[in-house]
Formats: C-alpha cells, sequence, structure tokens
C-alpha cells in the first residue's frame, strides 16, 4: 500500500498546483497537496503567508498572474465572491496571465448565482471552473476530514478527481455550476447552528452546577451527538480559541445565506437568532477568534 502510494506521489511530482489563497484553509490545503507529492505554486495578498509557504517548500509567486503563468490547474481559497472576480479578471489577475491556467478550483464560499456567471465568462475563455467549497476547519482539512461540495461540468470534475483526493475521500459532485455553493451554504447553516447549540446546552450545565467534561462525554454517546462536539467541545471548555476558522468568516457566510433565503421567500428563525449572536460576538471584540467562542457570547447573557 504505501509503495502503491510512493509511486503514486512520484508520479504528480512534476505537476505544479497554483494556490491563490494562503489563510488558515488555504495553508492547510498546500500541505495536504506537499505531502501527496505535488509541487505548489502560491500567492497571497499578506507577504508573511507567502513566506510561511516557503517555509513547508512551496513557492511564492509574485501575484495571481505569475502563478497562472506556471500552472495548467489553480485552486482559490479566498473570503468573497468579490475577491475571487478581481483575483482572476481583475488588474494582474488570472486572465491577464501570457499563459493560462486549463482549470480553476474555487473552495471559496462564495455567492451562488456569482459563481455560476464566473464560470460561464471562463468557459468563454477556455478555461473550466469548478465551485468546490469544503465543509471542515482548517484543521480537519490538514487532516483528510474535510467534505467537498462541488460543483461544475462533470467531465471537469472527473479529470480533477485525483487532486481532490490528495485532500480528503469525502468529495461529491452535485451538479451545474453554483450547486457546490448553494449545498455550501445550506450545510453552514446546520454547522453554524451546531455549535451554538452545543454552546447553549454547556453554558446551561455550568449554571446548573454539572461537571462540563463529564457532561460533554455524555452527550458524545446521546442522541444529541453532533461532530460539533468533537471538533469544538473541548475547545470551549478549554477557552483555546486559536482560530481554525473565525467568527468574522462565519458571520460573513451567515449574511449570505439569510440574504438568498430572503431571495427563495423563506423564513430562517434559527438563522436570524444565530445571526445575532455573532453580530455582537464580532462587536465585543471576538470575531477573529475560532468559532468555538461563540460559547462567550452565550455566556455574555447571564443575568
Amino acid at each position: 500500500m504505501m509503495k502503491d502510494q510512493g509511486k503514486r506521489a512520484a508520479t504528480f511530482a512534476t505537476e505544479r498546483i497554483g494556490l491563490i489563497g494562503l489563510g488558515l484553509v488555504g495553508s492547510a490545503l498546500a500541505e495536504r497537496l506537499l505531502a501527496h507529492g505535488y509541487a505548489v505554486v502560491g500567492y497571497d495578498i499578506d507577504p508573511a503567508r507567502s513566506e510561511a509557504l516557503r517555509s513547508v517548500g512551496g513557492e511564492p509567486a509574485a501575484g495571481p498572474a505569475a502563478v497562472a503563468e506556471r500552472c495548467t490547474r489553480i485552486l482559490l481559497s479566498l473570503m468573497t465572491t468579490a475577491i475571487v472576480r478581481q483575483v482572476v479578471e481583475g488588474e494582474g489577475g488570472i486572465l491577464a496571465a501570457a499563459r493560462r491556467p486549463e482549470c480553476l478550483i474555487d473552495t471559496t464560499t462564495g455567492d451562488p448565482e456569482e459563481t455560476a456567471a464566473l464560470a460561464e465568462r471562463l468557459v468563454d475563455q477556455g478555461i473550466a471552473y469548478l465551485d468546490a467549497p469544503i465543509s471542515g476547519s482548517s484543521e480537519q482539512i490538514r487532516h483528510r476530514a474535510g467534505t467537498f461540495m462541488v460543483g461544475g461540468q462533470r467531465e471537469v470534475f472527473e479529470r480533477c478527481r485525483e487532486l481532490f483526493a490528495a485532500f480528503s475521500d469525502r468529495v461529491y459532485y452535485l451538479g451545474p455550476s453554483g450547486t457546490g455553493s448553494r449545498a455550501k451554504l445550506a450545510g453552514n447553516l446546520v454547522l453554524g447552528l451546531n455549535r451554538a447549540a452545543l454552546a447553549e446546552g454547556l453554558v446551561l450545565a455550568e449554571r446548573l452546577g454539572l461537571d462540563l467534561p463529564a457532561f460533554l462525554e455524555v452527550l458524545r454517546h446521546s442522541p444529541a451527538y453532533s461532530v460539533a462536539m468533537d471538533a469544538k467541545g473541548d475547545r470551549m471548555l478549554d477557552g483555546d480559541f486559536t482560530p481554525e476558522s473565525r467568527v468574522r468568516q462565519h458571520l460573513k457566510d451567515l449574511e449570505l445565506i439569510l440574504d438568498y433565503a430572503r431571495r427563495a421567500g423563506q423564513e430562517l428563525p434559527l438563522g436570524a437568532v444565530h445571526r445575532d449572536l455573532l453580530v455582537k460576538a464580532v462587536a465585543a471584540g471576538d470575531g477573529d477568534l475560532d468559532n468555538a467562542a461563540v460559547i462567550r457570547e452565550i455566556r455574555r447573557r447571564h443575568t
């Protein structure tokens, strides 16, 4: 088995994969690619992140166009679809490169309609595009435990299967461009509410005088179980809010979720309550903490 894996890594060692956006998720993706035997050419607007890529064996580039000129496939890991458009179509962007890539794989949690429109424009430019947002924190991605939701042309997805295999066995093709982004919004709604419910339950147990580690263990073996308990439960109890995913970023996602719900004529009562929690958490200075810090906002509501 290990011998086969070594052969597979050697096969792809000469291919450079581009990676634009080297934050929490992007850096985890870079580590997975390097571990799988790919070379990584990366860019981030923050020079310190580019240097961090160099320190783990990647190759920093001067900008998006410079990445495109060296790579036939590029991953995007950015904050918003607006930033994606700038990186792709803006000055010094991917389309400005003398040599353009064959395929872009966009892991950004973005606007589904804008994502689908960008995919159409890129097809006209001869560039394939997959929206492939990820459910999971940077630490889960680092350990191949993220879930990829992919939209785009099926044949492009099939051509990239071996690349996705570097990241996870949980890779799902869902349909045309924008489908992956739509699934990520609905999934993030559930994920965020799971975290908030866990935090609220732990705070109540705390007020009732229960032993919290013991209570968390009970929850893990009860019908109330969710993966949030494994990912965030101990961090909530320990007060470890070093970011693997940030409160501010989930609030950004939730605003997009609520906007699409309004367009669809669907009320999301729990989503609205969750938004209020996150808005107040950011206002209290918790925006750059890990999403587990939602427990701090619930504790602040003690009367």
